[in-house]
């Protein structure tokens, strides 16, 4: 099946931030009061001057890359979905994100890829990252991740298909465990046409590659 494609390189440049801290001051103080303890527990004295502000630091912090529990597909989209007579792929390579592992609480990060086959809908570039962040900024595992953005897009987009890979570094693997800074984990979720047509998933997979 030939197509004329529509290839977007995106990197970061289309993001803007909508998650933001909790307003919630008690859930804030609980937190830095837990951030607190546990710097007794692993032996540092959190009265000491560069420690004094980092548990408010970290319940800040902690907030913020967890702000995906907060929101939801609907809410980042909201009105840029646009009617459009347009069936061939779009491609959005390259899409940093950002991301807690469920297990050790450790970052991982790498690129997103997605791709979809339009039903006379497109969405706004830009929410294809922040769909990804809703999903990202939670406590996750990749392979989880993975499929939430496909499936959440394809529910928004009402789409023949999409395709979505991601490649990240653990932090889990790098800096404990095994510690292998060169690995890098690749997972897939491919729904609707690309999971049902050889040929499209082929012609995505080629499009994503360095």
């Amino acid at each position: 099946m030939n197509k004329k494609t529509l290839e977007v390189l995106a990197g970061g440049r289309y993001f803007e931030d909508t998650i933001t801290p909790s307003d919630d001051k008690n859930l804030d103080t609980e937190l830095e009061g837990h951030v607190r303890k546990m710097l007794q527990l692993i032996g540092e004295d959190p009265d000491r001057e560069g420690l004094l502000d980092t548990p408010k630091r970290v319940s800040k912090a902690m907030h913020f890359l967890t702000g995906g529990y907060r929101l939801g597909v609907e809410d980042v989209v909201k009105n840029a979905l646009f009617e459009e007579q347009c069936e061939e792929m779009v491609i959005v390579r390259d899409v940093e994100f950002y991301s807690l592992c469920e297990h050790h609480m450790l970052p991982f990060f790498g690129r997103a890829h997605v791709g979809y086959l339009p039903r006379n809908k497109v969405i706004g570039l830009s929410k294809i990252a922040r769909v990804i962040d809703v999903f990202a900024r939670r406590l996750q595992v990749q392979e989880r991740l993975t499929t939430q953005i496909a499936s959440g897009l394809i529910d928004v987009l009402d789409a023949h298909g999409v395709a979505v890979v991601l490649e990240a570094s653990h932090f889990c693997m790098v800096m404990r465990g095994v510690q292998k800074q060169n690995s890098k984990t690749v997972t897939s979720s491919m729904l609707g046409a690309f999971r049902e047509d050889s040929r499209s998933r082929s012609e995505f997979m080629e499009l994503i590659r360095d």
